[in-house]
């Protein structure tokens, strides 16, 4: 596959990107492509190898290795080194719905288990599947499939996030009558109101649903399935749908925020990330992106940043995000607070090749953090111990405290403890929480009286999607917990492959 020496004769390259000081004043994606002629050269380098762990998506040590969606990646590789990126599109479809979200939003799993990774840099798998389908897009050869027969089976798919798009892809496909309900005004669920815009451009999501609708899919939106409000337009019933459909999917993700219980957490000035993030991607949209030239007063996440000290809690992708986006919209500084220690920078002799590099990673906003303000915005081994407010009820500061590992003599597990007399406080007036999800929100799973496990995600047999209640399904961050764009597709795949099969006895997803 590839040039059998392509990786000893190229190094690797990345498509060029948008340096901080330009990218920081818009919202506009930042990561460019090669040429093709040298996307073609980064394919060559995949390396022959004798067990192409990249395309395994299997579990080591606790963790994937490998692309869950099972992509054929050297045959794709092999193919644009060859220049034919269309037979490469082919090869990519087949296991995968849709290769412009992963190759923006995915953080390249296939690459961590890359075997040319072990001695050199990894190929570049991510920017090849981005070239593959901006070239498909750009030369028309992306097409929903419409079924030339219909089964006459209907199902209802709750959650258009990325499980329940790729469910509804391949149910739509086999000939089944879906309609996919969203209780946002857009669609996209995850995709598009938990990923900024510079990440995701939301025109990438806005093209592909409408292929679906021209395949037969129905999209509707605000529409609350489940919500008790019964005075509410938007209250649609677990009744109502189990009645009304053969199956219904739910793919409604992990969107129970955790929260910071601390003192003063009642202060003006403090959010949930998702719902900042979501909250800025609204505006600008409804705005057609013109509300950074007029800023509207009247709208939160704009007014509530500009010229404040922001401090974001919690150190995965989200809090990246928060970063990023406080950066866009002005904020006098940002902090960001991790509870864990800082991950060495090189992978330890316990973290071996293939398993996931559990090693520091510097992202996108931690990068623009660095160049405007400076130094790093992360501090480790911290959380905080109270919000301070002032005498309006709004946030003013916040007083951190420093954490270390301590085991626990009963069940001796480590903990991170508070370490005493180490308080600092810190000017704030925005604080947002991004300190991961607990699962599913109860009255979705209420309302349809699944069963759910110890953390609240709804429970299956293992490797199964089908609930405790028949005819409903899930799939996604409500069914694995808080997780990758790239699962969510995988199991909105697996569980549009069960729901076919229970319905119709045999499957040919």
């Amino acid at each position: 596959m590839g040039k059998i020496t392509g990786f000893l004769e190229y190094d690797r390259k990345d498509g060029p990107v948008v340096g901080e000081e330009e990218r920081i004043q818009n919202f506009l994606e930042f990561h460019s492509r090669l040429t093709l002629e040298e996307q073609e050269k980064q394919a060559a380098r995949c390396m022959d190898c004798g067990v192409p762990f990249c395309q395994a998506g299997m579990m080591i040590a606790g963790m994937a290795s490998g692309c869950p969606l099972h992509n054929l990646v050297p045959e794709v590789n092999d193919l644009v080194y060859r220049g034919d990126l269309d037979k490469a599109y082919q090869r990519l479809s087949v296991t995968h719905s849709f290769p412009e979200f992963t190759s923006r939003v995915c953080p390249a799993l296939c690459e961590n288990a890359c075997t040319c990774g072990l001695h050199q840099e990894a190929v570049s798998t991510k920017e090849n599947e981005k070239a593959v389908i901006e070239f498909a897009y750009e030369n028309g050869l992306v097409k929903e499939i419409v079924p030339e027969v219909r089964t006459g089976k209907k199902v209802a798919v709750v959650g258009s996030g990325p499980s329940g798009l790729a469910a509804a892809q391949l149910l739509n496909r086999r000939g089944h009558l879906v309609t996919v309900y969203e209780r946002k005004d857009r669609i996209g669920g995850l995709l598009r109101y938990g990923i900024p815009n510079m990440k995701l451009d939301k025109s990438v999501i806005d093209r592909r649903v409408k292929l679906m609708e021209e395949a037969g899919i129905t999209f509707v939106v605000n529409a609350n399935v489940c919500l008790q409000d019964k005075k509410s337009k938007d209250a649609i019933s677990a009744k109502e749908l189990l009645k009304e459909y053969d199956a219904v999917v739910l793919c409604c993700g992990a969107s129970n925020p955790r929260d910071i219980k601390a003192p003063g957490r009642e202060a003006e000035g403090i959010y949930f990330a998702v719902d900042f993030l979501g909250g800025v991607t609204k505006s600008l949209l409804d705005s057609d992106f013109t509300i950074l030239e007029k800023p509207d007063e009247k709208v939160f996440p704009f007014s509530a940043v500009k010229d404040k000290d922001v401090i974001v809690i919690g150190g995965g992708d989200t809090g990246n995000d928060c970063i990023g986006t406080s950066i866009r919209l002005g904020a006098k500084s940002v902090t960001q607070l991790e509870m864990m220690p800082k991950a060495p920078d090189e992978r330890l002799a316990s973290n071996p090749w293939p398993e996931w590099p559990r090693i520091c990673k510097t992202d996108y906003g931690q990068e623009e953090a660095i160049y405007k303000f400076g130094h790093d915005p992360r501090i480790y081994q911290t959380t905080v111990k109270q919000f301070i407010k002032d005498d309006a009820g709004k946030l003013k500061a916040v007083e951190i405290i420093s954490l270390k590992s301590e085991r626990d003599e009963k069940t001796g597990r480590m903990n991170m403890v508070p370490v005493e007399g180490s308080e600092k406080t810190l000017p704030a007036q925005l604080v947002l929480i991004a300190a991961g999800f607990l699962g599913s929100e109860s009255y979705v799973t209420e309302g349809f009286g699944v069963e759910v496990d110890g953390r609240t995600n709804v429970k299956t047999a293992p490797g199964h999607h089908a609930t405790s209640v028949k005819k409903v399904y899930t799939a996604g961050d409500m069914h694995r917990g808080q997780s990758l764009v790239v699962w969510a597709i995988a199991e909105g795949r697996s569980a549009a492959r069960e729901v076919d099969r229970d319905l119709m006895g045999y499957t040919n997803l």
